[in-house]
């Protein structure tokens, strides 16, 4: 069969097969709904039953919250193939295509790729949980906290109160800092640069005595010496502040001691 005879089988539709889709597509809707609604209010006290009582823990409420939308997808996607499957035409159009599978194959997928790679990414992340709802993370120049984690996209809320949306492909194959797992506080570190010619000796020591932090040479360059000092722990969200007023700590400490030149 043509395309054009395709085509005109599927302008030859009946006013019932249009009525049909749209009840398929509509009940296919209103299950999804219903059960997302259901599985949002009984989840997790379901979850916390099987947990014995305890508090659902930011792992388990990450998966149920991609199961919810695995399962709303696939009732919407199985909603519109029963609606479609109502018109001759798109059948025919479907044997067509199916008599050149390889070409359709390799044309669908390559138009699919981007979106089949995030899928799988996302669920990827929803089984090894390197990141979940609520963790605060870095991920390249971004840092904040997980709001979401959808089937393709990643939603993370900086400390300047912006939305970042990341593809999850990038969060599967690339390096990202978490931290909130294992752990409730993280430690604290910044680093000042001296000039090649300053007192790297004395200026750790005025740092210590000025901080009680841990205090080392962490690089030697050419253009200067790097000093990282650490040490003091605190919340994710306030780590941010908590390093800009240790930095500014440090930076005053060294030019009182004449270890930094003044700003001219």
């Amino acid at each position: 069969m043509t395309a054009r005879d395709a085509a005109t089988a599927l302008a030859a539709t009946t006013t019932s097969d249009w009525v049909g889709a749209g009840i398929a597509i509509a009940s296919a809707l209103l299950v999804a709904v219903v059960l997302d609604r259901i599985f949002a209010w009984r989840g997790r006290e379901i979850a916390k039953a099987v947990a014995g009582g305890h508090d659902v823990t930011p792992a388990i409420a990450t998966r149920l919250r991609f199961a919810r939308r695995l399962l709303y997808a696939v009732i919407v996607l199985l909603g519109i193939a029963i609606a479609l499957s109502n018109f001759d035409g798109v059948n025919q159009v479907a044997r067509s295509l199916l008599a050149s599978g390889a070409i359709a194959a390799a044309i669908l997928g390559f138009a699919a790729r981007q979106t089949l790679a995030n899928f799988v990414a996302g669920v990827m992340l929803a089984v090894t949980q390197p990141l979940r709802v609520g963790d605060w993370v870095y991920v390249e120049d971004q840092y904040g906290v997980v709001d979401d984690i959808r089937l393709t996209y990643t939603y993370l809320h900086t400390l300047g109160s912006q939305t970042v949306v990341i593809p999850n492909e990038k969060l599967a194959s690339g390096i990202l800092r978490n931290d909130t797992l294992g752990a409730t506080t993280v430690g604290l570190e910044v680093s000042v640069w001296l000039a090649p010619e300053a007192d790297a000796g004395r200026a750790v020591r005025a740092l210590q005595e000025e901080t009680g932090l841990e205090v080392t040479v962490a690089e030697i360059h050419q253009e200067g010496v790097r000093l990282a000092v650490s040490g003091e722990r605190c919340p994710p969200p306030e780590r941010s502040a908590h390093e800009a007023a240790l930095r500014l700590r440090c930076l005053e400490r060294l030019r009182a001691d004449g270890l930094l030149p003044d700003a001219e």
